[in-house]
């Protein structure tokens, strides 16, 4: 009993020693356990006393940063508050004055967000900062968060041309109908060839001409695509085996050709004059621009490419008339006008997403990324590029592009409606040819069993009658020649 007693007093007084411990350490260190982690989409400005305090510089772009009542949102403030979840520091947010990304001007200083952190107004800037040379001999920046290029975004109605002469071939490709066109010579001579093996359709293979003729046989193909009967009709198991299957066959495709044919009608997107620059440029019915100031403006002025010199040309000599000052007035341009807008294909994707009645074009060029700006020297330039690294990997970034960049209508693009390519429709040529393959069998069959009742008749080796008969359905003469002297010996 005292031993009993001795080891319950041992155990509370070990918990009263721990759960003191504990309160010295919470007194210890008040600001790591009172530092919030906020999800994404919270703002942790003026949370966790003692921790260090940003001045971060930003821009108004849907979806990275919005005005939404008394707060800002978008992908920028939930990669930001992620960031400062993670490397526990506090922020205040402000828009940038000038309302520019940053460029040089001609005395030499800098507009725009790099400015802001040139002349310390602020620290890092989150925003869709392009990382370009000339950036980065001023600022730091951080590994990107987002990758992107430089594409062109048009109006449907402006991007679209009239439709070809031979615009009811787009359905399929050029190698479909090659395997369309050979499925039915294949099938139409299969029909011929079986017609003649099997004795069910003729009697009397020396005195009367098969109603299968090859051309029949191509106009009994014929018909049943157009979904017509066609004679003659088939009588022999063989021959309905095969007019069955390429029945089954040509009602398949025609839904296919049917479906899609409806859907390349609807989306009006599948032929786009405007596929590159180059086009662009030849094309003399939209005007193009891109944003004042931006790295894009700069990329075709520094661009060694003649097709890019133009661009740059082109804008250069029109940039009152067509280069604007921010991404929604360039959007709104865009809908109302026939005008064509060079910028961010990752900010173009969003576009198209958000307003049916665009469109990007395939052709993106200049790769390149987003990243934080940071002053040079700034101790925060590495611990903010891993931890962007550390939220890609585990697939917050990813998350957040997805959530930002939802899409708010149904686009019928060229990327869903195409033309068919034979392996799509590479099981029902594959049916077709088991079911030819089948059909031959049958006639074989047939053949071989009519072949077995004349030699037992006539008391003749099966394989000579059956050799006979095949000569004489294919109407092999010198064969049936041979047959006939080696029988008139015989008989001699």
């Amino acid at each position: 009993m005292d031993k009993g007693l001795h080891f319950t007093i041992c155990v509370v007084t070990a918990v009263l020693l721990l759960r003191e411990s504990s309160q010295a350490g919470e007194e210890k260190h008040p600001e790591v356990l009172a530092a919030p982690k906020p999800a994404f989409g919270t703002d942790s400005r003026g949370s966790g006393e003692g921790l260090p305090t940003l001045t971060v510089t930003t821009i108004l772009e849907d979806p990275y940063v919005m005005v939404r009542g008394a707060e800002l949102e978008g992908y920028c403030m939930d990669l930001l508050a992620a960031l400062a979840a993670m490397l526990r520091f506090q922020h205040r947010v402000r828009v940038v004055a000038d309302g520019q990304y940053g460029a040089a001007t001609a005395g030499g200083n800098w507009s725009g967000m790099i400015g802001e952190i040139l002349r310390r107004e602020a620290d890092i800037a989150v925003a869709p900062l392009t990382v370009t040379s000339a950036r980065e001999e001023v600022v730091s920046f951080t590994t990107p968060f987002l990758q992107t290029g430089i594409g062109i975004l048009l109006r449907k109605d402006t991007a679209s041309q009239d439709m070809s002469f031979f615009h009811f071939l787009s359905p399929f490709s050029k190698e479909t109908w090659t395997a369309l066109l050979f499925a039915y010579l294949l099938t139409c001579f299969c029909l011929f060839l079986v017609a003649r093996l099997s004795p069910c359709e003729w009697n009397e293979p020396k005195n009367e001409e098969n109603h299968f003729t090859f051309l029949n046989s191509l106009w009994f193909g014929a018909g049943a695509l157009a979904l017509q009967g066609a004679t003659p009709r088939p009588q022999a198991l063989s021959v309905r085996v095969i007019a069955v299957v390429w029945w089954l066959f040509t009602l398949a495709l025609l839904a296919a050709y049917i479906a899609n044919f409806t859907a390349l009608l609807s989306s009006g997107s599948e032929q786009l004059p405007i596929q590159t620059f180059e086009d662009l440029v030849k094309q003399r019915n939209l005007e193009f621009g891109t944003l004042e100031g931006s790295s894009t403006f700069y990329y075709f002025k520094n661009s060694k490419n003649p097709i890019h010199q133009m661009i740059y040309e082109y804008m250069e000599k029109r940039r009152e008339h067509v280069l604007v000052k921010t991404y929604q007035e360039a959007v709104q341009r865009v809908m109302d006008s026939n005008y064509a807008f060079i910028g961010e294909s990752i900010s173009q994707d969003l576009a198209a997403a958000r307003h049916c009645n665009l469109i990007r074009a395939p052709e993106v060029i200049g790769a390149r990324g987003f990243g934080i700006a940071t002053a040079q020297a700034s101790p925060w330039t590495k611990p903010l590029s891993i931890a962007v690294l550390k939220l890609r990997e585990a697939g917050d970034l990813d998350y957040l592009r997805n959530k930002w960049w939802e899409s708010s209508c149904l686009r019928q693009s060229r990327d869903r409606w195409g033309p068919l390519e034979p392996p799509a429709l590479g099981g029902l040529f594959l049916a077709l040819g088991i079911g030819l393959a089948l059909g031959l069998l049958a006639a074989l069959a047939e053949l071989s069993s009519s072949s077995r009742r004349t030699a037992a008749h006539a008391k003749k080796s099966c394989c000579s009658v059956f050799t006979e008969e095949i000569c004489t359905r294919l109407r092999i003469k010198g064969a049936a020649r041979q047959s006939q002297e080696t029988s008139g010996k015989a008989n001699a």
